[in-house]
């Protein structure tokens, strides 16, 4: 390593010892000086100890305190000037970083770029060019619900081309810390789930833009570890996202779409019975009906700062 490396890698793991082999391993194969880090979560499963085995520099937390936490420990821990967030069940591709790192820091008015990311159907990825998308970008419905742009199609022109976005996948992006510092890191109440839309909502009232860059590469599993570890993952998962949408939604949509946004919930609790998780989902959504005060508060400290409307020209634009 260099005295001085400009990004620092920021690894949240959780009971991840079958992943994390391949994704260290691919780190090593760009020729780019990193600062990495590994924050463990609490595993069980033997990851500390192959992070020692390895001389990976970690922290070794004593519980699971969510991927938002985990990421703002490594983010404290490092001094990079740019972070490079990553989950677990990634595989980066050669030269990828350096592309990142080339089009964030040209541009001083970008908050972050994520690469082409894309399906990682097993423990090896295939050719870049045949594999489906995991994420081409974050978008914004008009209802202010988020979604990656592609996810699960099969790769076409118009996915190879760089252009600005909404926001960037929390799975693989490159943060400038200067945006992390100022907008105090990720949301740590959000635990997991929506913490990168609530991040790229705040870094574009701010001021911030993001950007898409395909020549740069990253395989993701999506979710392996927490499918694989968290007790009843689908209703967990259904919790945490009703309750952290509503927190996101609260911060930043205009009072004319209230009407949609109500609808639109109405119809996820009927979907919700249909596939038996309508306890998990309504407990997350009156949780986030909860902490409205807080997000309110948050909500009135953002406009007072900058600009909703900068997030806001974003609900329903697909970049493609």
């Amino acid at each position: 390593m260099s005295a001085d490396p400009q990004v620092a890698v920021v690894i949240p793991s959780w009971n991840s010892v079958g992943l994390l082999p391949a994704l260290l391993d691919s780190l090593g194969d760009g020729g780019e000086e990193l600062e990495v880090l590994v924050v463990d979560n609490g595993s069980s499963d033997g990851t500390v100890e192959l992070l020692v085995e390895r001389n990976v520099p970690h922290l070794a937390l004593p519980r699971n305190i969510g991927f938002a936490a985990a990421m703002n420990r490594g983010i404290a821990a490092t001094a990079a000037p740019f972070v490079f967030g990553l989950n677990a069940d990634t595989v980066v591709a050669p030269g990828a970083i350096a592309a990142l790192r080339q089009v964030l820091a040209g541009d001083p008015q970008l908050g972050g770029v994520q690469p082409r990311i894309l399906q990682l159907e097993d423990s090896n990825p295939g050719g870049p060019a045949v594999a489906r998308l995991y994420s081409a970008g974050m978008a914004l419905t008009r209802d202010g619900r988020a979604f990656e742009l592609g996810a699960g199609e099969a790769q076409s022109p118009s996915y190879l081309q760089p252009r600005e976005i909404f926001g960037v996948c929390g799975a693989a992006c490159l943060l400038r810390r200067q945006l992390l510092e100022g907008l105090g890191g990720y949301d740590e109440r959000y635990f997991s789930f929506y913490e990168d839309v609530d991040l790229n909502v705040r870094g574009r009232i701010a001021g911030w833009r993001f950007a898409y860059v395909p020549e740069a590469v990253a395989w993701h599993l999506g979710n392996a570890s927490w499918m694989a570890e968290a007790p009843q993952p689908s209703a967990w998962n259904a919790h945490l996202v009703a309750r952290n949408r509503i927190a996101t939604q609260a911060k930043f949509m205009p009072l004319r779409a209230l009407p949609r946004i109500i609808a639109i919930e109405v119809g996820s609790l009927i979907r919700a019975a249909r596939q038996r998780r309508l306890r998990a989902t309504m407990r997350g959504k009156l949780e986030g009906l909860a902490q409205l005060p807080r997000s309110l508060r948050e909500r009135r400290r953002l406009k007072r700062q900058g600009d909703p409307s900068r997030a806001r020209n974003w609900l329903g634009v697909r970049p493609l």
